[in-house]
């Protein structure tokens, strides 16, 4: 009597295109990585809100009340 065999069931390809990554998946990430640093890096370009009087007051406040 012979033993059965046990054939290795099929692994899917590694090259196929359902492996690929559309282009936007690459594009996205790196126009947001770009366009952080050129604001970290000319800053001027960067305008940052100008703090109302009562709502910095209001954060010295509350950074007063933790020192504590």
């Amino acid at each position: 009597m012979s033993a059965p065999t046990y054939t290795r069931p099929r692994t899917a390809s590694r090259g196929g295109a359902g492996n690929r990554l559309p282009w936007w998946a690459l594009a996205l990430p790196a126009l947001a990585f770009i366009t952080l640093l050129a604001l970290i890096l000319n800053p001027s370009n960067a305008h940052a809100a100008t703090g109302d009087p009562a709502v910095t007051q209001l954060l010295q406040r509350a950074q007063e009340l933790l020192a504590r």
